[in-house]
């Protein structure tokens, strides 16, 4: 079974399960059927290793598992112990391929290629490991990785450049859709990786936020605790990350703003050919 590492040398924030989303449906699009492994990160399961359905909440896999699981459809499991994860995976069946959502450090699961995930305008900080900076391995270990994504900034030779394109805005109560540039008096939060890149991304859509509030990663939320951030005539706007986490308790005027990877065409059909020949069929 090819297992594909989607990682970074750094920690969160790169854009990585935007990544993760691209190459499971462009995969899926190719008539293979991708399986998806997690830490789950920021969830807390009866028993592991757990492998999502419909009913599976943040608390139990994380927030990144459940929102791949929605926006893929592709089957997740996660573990603490990812070889348990992709094990679950082919006892469920009808995977053909495994990708795994972060790990390029987890080396006691065996890979067949590796991409590394690169913040194109951070890139890597002071260059000193954790927790003096942001590196969880030298950046030399770019030699050995099979593909290079860098996020926005500028890309290097040999990387393959890559930008997060927004869609619409989407009501949390009803699926509403419509121009995120239509809300009006937005606040605006965030909790991931890089708070700033979601904030920078709605004023380059023409929104202006009356306030910018950041949580930590994986922050898990209260209704109390967001209720008080927008008055009633006010737009709650969010990421679609933290709204898989609040959406049974969101009110009327809560928002959330998808986001999706884009690649170059040449260089995505290029990286999906390698990843496609690795598997025998």
């Amino acid at each position: 079974m090819p297992v594909v590492v989607v990682g970074n040398l750094t920690a969160g924030g790169n854009g990585k399960t935007p990544v993760v989303i691209w190459l499971v449906q462009a995969l899926q699009q190719r008539g293979l059927r991708p399986g998806v492994v997690s830490r789950g990160y920021g969830g807390k399961a009866a028993a592991y290793p757990l492998v999502l359905d419909g009913n599976t909440t943040t608390g139990e896999a994380g927030d990144e598992p459940v929102l791949i699981y929605r926006r893929t459809g592709a089957a997740v499991a996660v573990s603490p112990r990812r070889k348990e994860a992709v094990q679950a995976l082919l006892a469920h069946g009808e995977v053909d391929i495994i990708i795994t959502d972060d790990g390029l450090q987890h080396y006691a699961l065996a890979r067949n290629f590796e991409i590394v995930v690169i913040d194109g305008q951070r890139r890597f900080g002071n260059g000193w490991w954790l927790p003096a900076g942001p590196m969880r391995e030298r950046a030399s270990r770019l030699k050995t990785v099979d593909a290079v994504i860098t996020n926005g900034g500028t890309a290097l030779v040999d990387e393959i450049a890559m930008r997060l394109t927004p869609g619409l805005a989407v009501n949390l109560q009803t699926g509403e859709t419509r121009p995120a540039a239509s809300l009006t008096n937005v606040v605006a939060m965030a909790g991931i990786g890089h708070p700033p890149r979601f904030f920078a991304t709605l004023r380059q859509l023409g929104i202006v936020p009356v306030e910018e509030v950041s949580f930590a990663d994986h922050q898990a939320y209260s209704e109390a605790q967001l209720s008080s951030l927008a008055l009633p005539n006010q737009t709650l706007l969010m990421t679609e990350k933290d709204a898989v986490k609040v959406s049974r308790f969101a009110a009327a005027n809560w928002w959330y703003l998808p986001v999706d990877a884009a690649l170059p065409t040449d260089k995505a059909d290029a990286l999906l050919n390698c990843i496609v020949a690795l598997n025998p069929e």
